[in-house]
């Protein structure tokens, strides 16, 4: 793991057991299983539609390499703005320290949105997940790079007992196969790499071939333009996940529009 992400997990580590002390796994847990059902909404069938523009348009309010990306930040005024405009699904930095997201975000947006809603933040422990489910998420990511076959594989049992999808994030091909492995169905191919910060939509294309057609394939990071999604539909993608595009545009949603327009046509 790279010196800049093992920081980021780091501190994801030392919160989490801070967290842990206050409120202990079986605590969250109990909580969980009283919350009444309402995980109904399917990530996974959400992108899995050649009918539309799959994009799963991000709530976050800044990131290690782009800094503060908005000063007026309202996630769910965001959320629906994304929804009414076409978004198939929401993604929500809830990571504190250094994308200055919240799980309160996620749990604020639930109850004013329909689309399914993704957690993402650096997820290794099983106590995430319950958080996740009491946040109202529908599913999470699981970023290959920070975990081990075993604990990937054992995440994703996990996710699908209960009733979470997992986003499986890959940035090269013995990533891929770790992921396809451990039996992820969603594959997120992240641009961006990890160690140097940088994007290059190459990396999908290069790694979209060795994906399953029966896995939906995710291109994350570093899509601003129709011409981007074009080529990446036409290497396989099924679905987008874009962030920073919309986040520094003043109307997030009418971005979203526009892009989706210019890429069918």
């Amino acid at each position: 793991m790279d010196d800049r992400l093992a920081q980021i997990v780091g501190s994801k580590k030392a919160r989490l057991e801070r967290l842990k002390k206050a409120i202990p796994p079986e605590a969250v847990q109990t909580s969980v299983a009283r919350t009444p059902l309402i995980r109904t909404r399917s990530f996974y069938n959400a992108l899995d539609r050649d009918d539309r523009l799959n994009l799963i348009a991000e709530i976050k309010k800044a990131s290690p390499s782009r800094g503060l990306l908005r000063e007026t930040y309202d996630p769910v005024e965001i959320a629906m703005d994304y929804e009414s405009n076409g978004a198939a699904a929401i993604s929500i930095l809830t990571e504190e320290d250094h994308f200055l997201g919240s799980l309160e975000h996620l749990q604020r947006v639930r109850p004013n949105v329909s689309r399914p809603l993704l957690r993402k933040d650096f997820i290794f422990d099983p106590y995430q997940l319950s958080e996740a489910i009491g946040a109202g998420a529908d599913a999470i990511l699981l970023i290959v790079a920070i975990l081990d076959a075993a604990t990937l594989a054992s995440l994703i049992q996990l996710a699908e007992r209960l009733g979470l999808d997992a986003l499986v994030e890959v940035h090269d091909r013995q990533e891929l196969n770790t992921a396809l492995g451990a039996g992820a169905r969603i594959i997120g191919i992240n641009n961006r790499d990890l160690k140097t910060f940088k994007v290059d939509l190459h990396t999908t294309l290069q790694l979209a071939p060795h994906v399953p057609d029966a896995t939906i394939l995710v291109s994350e990071s570093g899509i601003n333009t129709a011409d981007d999604i074009r080529m990446l539909r036409e290497a396989g993608c099924d679905a987008f996940l874009i962030g920073e595009a919309f986040m520094r545009s003043e109307k997030p949603g009418n971005a979203l529009r526009e892009l989706m327009i210019r890429s069918l046509n």
